[in-house]
C-alpha cells in the first residue's frame, strides 16, 4: 500500500502516525481526567459508590467558607518566602560559576545534584538531619549550641525547617536556569567591559542583571506556583501534622483518607484555577515588559 504513495504523502502519514500515539496518551491521562475531576467536583461521590448525587457548587462553598480548608494556604507563605534566598543564592552561584573558576564543573554538579534526587529520598535525608540528636543538633553542638528546639515538632519553627529543605532541593534548578541565561550573553560584551575598567560587580549590575531580567521574573512566578502546590517534602516528613498541612496534602487526605472525592476534586479545581491565574499574570507581565523594550 505504501508503495503507491508519493514521498510527500508518506511523510504526512509518518507524521500523523507518530503524532497519534502521544496525542491519545495526552487525552487519556491528562485531559480526560481533568474533565472527570471537574465533573466530580459538583457531586458528593465518595470514590467507592457506583452512584453519586449532584450537589452543585456546595463543595466550592464549603472550601471558601470553612477556614480548615482554604486557611492552609497560609503555610504556602513559608515556602514562598524561602524562594527569595533560594533565588538569591542560585543567582550568586550562577554568576560566580559563569566566569572561570577552578573545578567549575565539579561545583556545578554539586549545586545541581540535590534537584536530581527523588523527593522521597530528600524527605528521609532531612528527617535524620532534623531529628533530636541528629546531624543538625550535632553540628550545632560543635559550636557550643546544645539547647536546640524540636525542628519538626515545634509549630513556631517546623514550617521554616520544611521550607529550608525545599530551598536546598530546588536551588539547583534555579541555578541551572540562571547559568544558562548568563552564559547566553555574548562574551565580547564582558571583554569590552573589562577594557573599559568594569569590575565583576559592575559587570553583574549593568550586563548580567539586565540580560536575565525576564528569566529572574519568570523564576519568581514559578516560585509562587511551586509554593501553592508544595507536597512531597511536608508529606514525607510530617504528613501535614502539627500545623504543616498544605493545600495539596489536604486535598489528598480529603480524597483517600476521608473518602470525599467530590470535595477533593473541587479543591483540585480551585488550585488549578489559581495556578492558571498566576501563569496568566506571568505571561501578561512578561509581554508588557517585552513590549516596553
Amino acid at each position: 500500500m505504501l508503495k503507491h504513495l508519493s514521498q510527500k504523502n508518506e511523510k504526512r502519514l509518518v507524521i500523523v502516525a507518530f503524532t497519534i500515539v502521544p496525542l491519545v496518551l495526552l487525552l487519556t491521562f491528562s485531559y480526560f481526567p481533568l474533565v472527570k475531576m471537574i465533573q466530580y467536583s459538583v457531586t458528593d461521590w465518595d470514590g467507592i459508590s457506583p452512584v453519586s448525587n449532584f450537589v452543585g457548587l456546595k463543595n466550592y462553598e464549603t472550601i471558601f467558607t470553612n477556614p480548615n480548608y482554604f486557611g492552609v494556604f497560609k503555610n504556602s507563605l513559608y515556602y514562598f518566602a524561602s524562594s527569595f534566598p533560594q533565588l538569591g543564592l542560585a543567582l550568586l552561584f550562577a554568576t560566580i560559576l559563569s566566569f572561570k573558576v577552578r573545578f567549575g564543573n565539579f561545583w556545578k554538579g554539586v549545586l545541581f545534584f540535590p534537584y536530581l534526587l527523588n523527593g522521597v529520598a530528600v524527605g528521609f535525608i532531612f528527617l535524620y538531619f532534623y531529628k533530636l540528636g541528629g546531624s543538625l543538633d550535632t553540628l550545632l553542638g560543635y559550636i557550643g549550641i546544645h539547647h536546640t528546639p524540636l525542628w519538626l515538632g515545634n509549630q513556631s519553627i517546623n514550617n521554616i525547617s520544611l521550607s529550608f529543605t525545599s530551598l536546598w532541593r530546588y536551588m539547583g534548578f534555579n541555578f541551572l536556569i540562571f547559568l544558562g541565561a548568563i552564559q547566553s550573553v555574548d562574551p565580547e560584551i564582558y571583554e569590552a567591559a573589562e577594557m573599559d575598567g568594569a569590575n565583576r560587580w559592575n559587570q553583574f549590575r549593568y550586563i548580567i542583571v539586565p540580560a536575565i531580567k525576564n528569566i529572574l521574573f519568570l523564576n519568581i512566578i514559578l516560585s509562587v506556583s511551586g509554593a501553592l502546590s508544595v507536597f512531597e517534602v511536608p508529606y514525607i516528613m510530617t504528613g501535614g501534622a502539627n500545623g504543616t498541612m498544605t493545600f495539596v496534602i489536604q486535598t489528598v487526605d480529603t480524597a483517600f483518607q476521608y473518602n470525599q472525592v467530590g470535595l477533593a476534586s473541587a479543591m483540585a479545581v480551585i488550585l488549578l484555577a489559581i495556578v492558571l491565574i498566576v501563569s496568566l499574570a506571568q505571561y501578561l507581565l512578561t509581554q508588557d515588559r517585552g513590549a516596553k523594550k
